[in-house]
């Protein structure tokens, strides 16, 4: 019993650690390529009161969030970004690049694409033509009259530490903007394991009305299945690379990917075996509906030299989202 007590203890220490600020955090840099100067809006919180054409958001404690870009010129369309990413697909927190540009056929239309991504280096100073702001302070939030009612938008996160080790549960809650926290222990005999999840549910009051959108959903791609097993993808990559023209290595490797599921990793590694970046580019584009993590597809930008063809995939991915 003694031994239950002292893990339980460890347990919440452990918990109130990670919920507490100091814990892991990313940044976020989003530049506009033409100057156009913009107003960052994520999880429906403004963050810049002053729009910036080169603006950094540090500390920010979600792996992703939903962004909109507001154009000081009234002429140029919002740009929304759904599940922002800021964690790679380890849930490591990085230091990562957005880029603004406009449309290459349609100058009045804007795009936002992955740019770059470094891990988090401590104490980062940034450029001096960066404005930056660090995520906490207090805020505006968006408020927009609907039929005559003033609605207010506003995001709370709640991380949640499950583990059951030795018969023992923990429970964290955290309501960020706010100070709400609530512990639960419980003790039974049964061995099991853990795990850790994370929940952003955005609540929107309207006056009396209260709707609550949770954001939890994985975004899981070819229908859910696995992945090819490392020994047939070994096989079928090894097909590909014995064939001795490249238009029969690109027909080959899309025989194989229609009837399998594939991970990011091994769409790079068959689309390393072109010479040429049009045949690789054609292959990312064909490969995307059959990745069963297409949230991390921006790892494929890495296989190009040309930044052309990044954007260009980049603009496909997001037109697919």
């Amino acid at each position: 019993m003694i031994r239950k007590i002292t893990f339980l203890a460890a347990l919440l220490i452990s918990s109130l650690t990670f919920a507490q600020p100091g814990g892991p955090v990313g940044h976020l840099t989003i530049f506009s390529e033409d100057g156009d100067k913009f107003t960052l809006i994520l999880n429906g919180e403004i963050i810049n009161d002053t729009p910036q054409t080169n603006l950094r958001v540090e500390d920010l404690n979600q792996p992703y969030y939903n962004a909109k870009i507001r154009f000081a010129d009234p002429s140029l369309a919002d740009v929304s970004k759904n599940n922002l990413m800021i964690a790679d697909v380890d849930g490591i927190f990085t230091d990562v690049t957005y880029k603004i540009r406009r449309d290459k056929n349609n100058k009045t239309k804007m795009k936002m694409n992955y740019f770059s991504a470094i891990p988090v280096v401590p104490d980062f100073i940034p450029p001096s033509n960066v404005h930056v702001i660090h995520y906490g302070q207090p805020r505006p939030v968006v408020a927009q009259p609907i039929g005559g009612v003033s609605q207010t938008t506003t995001t709370t996160t709640t991380q949640t530490n499950a583990v059951n080790s030795g018969g023992v549960n923990v429970g964290v809650g955290v309501n960020v903007g706010g100070v709400n926290l609530g512990m639960g222990v419980s003790i039974n005999d049964n061995i099991g394991g853990g795990a850790i999840t994370q929940t952003t549910t955005t609540t929107t009051t309207n006056n009396s009305n209260t709707i609550i959108v949770d954001h939890n959903e994985p975004i899981i791609g070819c229908g859910g299945r696995s992945c090819m097993t490392p020994g047939n993808f070994n096989a079928a990559l090894s097909t590909i690379k014995n064939q001795s023209f490249e238009d029969t290595r690109l027909k080959t490797a899309k025989q194989v990917i229609t009837a399998n599921c594939l991970n990011v990793d091994q769409i790079i590694q068959i689309a390393n075996t072109f010479s040429f970046e049009d045949n690789k580019l054609e292959f990312a584009k064909y490969a995307y509906d059959f990745c069963i993590e297409p949230r991390n597809y921006f790892k494929l930008n890495g296989i190009f030299s040309f930044s052309s063809n990044v954007d260009e995939l980049s603009d496909y991915v997001q037109s697919r989202q």
